[in-house]
């Protein structure tokens, strides 16, 4: 088994408070994620199983995703919680490709060259940052692709629909409290300001909630 990649990393500040709520949170994440991860494991092998090439995972998490990569694929994930990286490097055994887990701050990634990846993937992160800081994570996204590469991001937002958005108000005091995410960050307005990034397609996996945002470096 793998072990984690440790760096001398120093989270961006506004990142310290978000990394010591997930070092709560990693103990028991994945029994407080259980009821919504029922949607999600249905969704996790056409998320990346298409993915080919070097892959840049920004906030592994517990790594959910490791089992659905393709075999072809050299995957480095990256997480901002250790206790998040404990769990993920447990699953590792179950991955067909080749793994390599990083302790690293998105904003910052110090510890990952430029140019070299062909895909980043990521899942819920951009909406767990501030947005003064999740444009920080979107340039680093647009110095570690390589030029044409291609960006997969899924991230939940609000819902249009009154009734709906009624529903996820009332659980949202929960989510950002425990998660740290909101669902109303504007991961999508950065992404189409960055002078690197190029959004080719936008959807939605569920409702007008669940926002799958597509594109490639330029």
């Amino acid at each position: 088994m793998l072990a984690i990649i440790e760096v001398k990393m120093k989270p961006h500040e506004k990142n310290l408070s978000l990394q010591k709520k997930y070092n709560v949170t990693g103990l028991l994440y994945d029994i407080l994620d259980y009821p919504w991860e029922q949607r999600y494991k249905k969704w996790r092998p056409t998320l990346v199983g298409d993915l080919k090439g070097k892959v840049l995972e920004a906030g592994v998490g517990t790594g959910r995703n490791l089992e659905f990569y393709h075999e072809d694929v050299d995957m480095v994930g990256i997480e901002l919680s250790k206790q998040m990286l404990r769990k993920a490097e447990k699953r590792i055994k179950k991955a067909r490709c080749k793994v390599k887990l990083i302790y690293e701050d998105a904003t910052v990634m110090q510890s990952i060259g430029s140019n070299q990846f062909d895909w980043i993937f990521s899942t819920f992160m951009c909406c767990v940052m501030p947005d003064d800081i999740q444009t920080l994570a979107i340039e680093q996204f647009g110095r570690v692709l390589k030029k044409g590469g291609r960006f997969r991001l899924l991230e939940i937002v609000f819902s249009k629909n009154k009734k709906l958005r009624k529903r996820q108000e009332l659980y949202a005091p929960f989510v950002e409290k425990i998660y740290g995410a909101r669902f109303d960050r504007d991961t999508l307005r950065h992404i189409e300001r960055s002078s690197t990034l190029k959004v080719t397609n936008t959807s939605f996996l569920k409702d007008d909630t669940y926002l799958l945002i597509e594109g490639i470096r330029i």
